[in-house]
C-alpha cells in the first residue's frame, strides 16, 4: 500500500485557473466555397518533396472516402491544444474520420474546453508549489465519467463523450469526444498510468482506468482490421500511438484479417523513431504507402482539410 494518502490533495477551481489555451482563438472550418477557391494554391505548388505528398495524401483520402474505406485518425492532445477541435469535428461530418484515437491527456484537454472553455495550464508557474494537475473538477468529473462509464461497459474515450453530450457544459460542442459519441464514430483513449494529471485524483479508479482502456484498444484494433483500402493519420503522439498501432497490425494480421495496402501519414515537429518507423515504414511494407508531414499541428492541419473540402 502507498504511504501517499491522495485523499488530502489541495485543489481549487478550474474556473480560476489561468490557462494558455481559449476556444475564442479556436479554428474556423472554410465553408466548400472558400476552400474549393483554394484549388488553384495547392495546384500552385511545386511537384517535389513534400508538396508532391501533400497532394497525393489528399487524393488517397478522397479515394479511401469514396470507397467507403476506414479512414482512422491518432493524436497527440497538443492537437486538441492548439484549437483544432472544430477543423476535425467538420472532417467528421466530411466522412474524412471515420474513427479517432488519443493519449490519455486528450480526456483532460477535450473536457477542460467543454467546461469551461480553457485548457492548458501554465506547468512553469505552478509546479513549484504543486498546484500542477490539481484543478479540482478535472481531477473529480473526468475520473467520474471514467468510473461510472466503464461500469457500464464502455471505454474511456465513450465513458467521456457520453458524460460530456449529456451535460449542460457551455461549450460540449468543440468537445471531439461528444460529439464523435453523438455521430457514433469510435472514439479510444490509450492511457499510460502516471502520466496524466488525473491519476493524481483521489476519484481516480484504477481498475476502471485500465479495463476502459484495454476495451478502447479492443476497439481500436478492430477498426484496423478493417483498414484495408483506407488510411491511417498520426498527429503528435510520438510514444504511445505509434506503438498501439503497430500491436494492432500485427493482432489482425495474426488473425487472418488482411490489411495491406494502406495508406498512412505522420504529421508532427519533428520526425521521430517510433512515429517514422511504426506508422510510415513496418505497417506499409506489404503493398502501401506512407508519408511524413514536417511542422506545425495548427497550419498543416488546416491546410489539409482545406485540401480535403476543396
Amino acid at each position: 500500500m502507498s504511504k501517499l494518502d491522495l485523499t488530502k490533495i489541495a485543489t481549487y477551481s478550474l474556473k480560476s485557473r489561468a490557462s494558455k489555451v481559449e476556444v475564442k482563438d479556436f479554428a474556423r472550418p472554410l465553408d466548400a466555397k472558400a476552400a474549393k477557391a483554394l484549388e488553384p494554391f495547392l495546384d500552385s505548388l511545386p511537384g517535389i518533396l513534400a508538396a508532391s505528398d501533400l497532394r497525393q495524401l489528399i487524393a488517397e483520402l478522397k479515394r479511401a472516402k469514396g470507397a467507403g474505406r476506414r479512414i482512422m485518425w491518432g493524436m497527440g492532445s497538443h492537437v486538441i491544444k492548439t484549437g483544432l477541435a472544430p477543423l476535425l469535428i467538420d472532417l467528421m461530418d466530411q466522412g474524412f474520420i471515420t474513427s479517432l484515437a488519443f493519449n490519455g491527456s486528450a480526456l483532460i484537454h477535450d473536457f477542460e474546453t467543454a467546461y469551461a472553455g480553457k485548457t492548458s495550464e501554465d506547468v512553469d508557474a505552478v509546479l513549484g508549489g504543486g498546484q500542477f494537475g490539481m484543478a479540482e473538477e478535472t481531477g473529480d468529473l473526468i475520473n467520474q465519467a471514467i468510473s461510472e462509464g466503464v461500469a457500464k461497459g464502455m471505454g474511456l474515450g465513450e465513458a467521456l463523450g457520453a458524460h460530456i453530450a449529456a451535460s449542460d457544459y457551455p461549450y460540449k460542442e468543440l468537445s471531439l469526444f461528444a460529439q464523435a459519441f453523438k455521430r457514433k464514430l469510435p472514439a479510444t483513449v490509450h492511457v499510460a498510468i502516471g502520466t496524466d494529471i488525473i491519476h493524481m485524483h483521489p476519484k481516480c479508479d484504477a481498475a476502471a482506468l485500465g479495463l476502459g482502456s484495454h476495451r478502447d484498444f479492443m476497439k481500436f484494433a478492430e477498426e484496423v482490421s478493417q483498414l484495408e483500402g483506407g488510411a491511417y493519420l498520426n498527429l503528435g503522439s510520438a510514444v504511445i500511438l505509434p506503438e498501439v498501432f503497430l500491436k494492432s497490425i500485427t493482432l489482425v494480421r495474426n488473425l487472418k484479417f488482411k490489411v495491406d495496402k494502406i495508406c498512412t501519414a505522420n504529421f508532427d515537429f519533428i520526425q521521430q523513431y517510433r512515429e517514422r518507423v511504426n506508422v510510415v515504414q513496418r505497417p506499409t511494407t506489404n503493398g502501401g504507402r506512407g508519408f511524413s508531414f514536417t511542422g506545425h499541428h495548427e497550419l498543416l492541419l488546416p491546410l489539409l482539410a482545406a485540401g480535403l473540402k476543396a
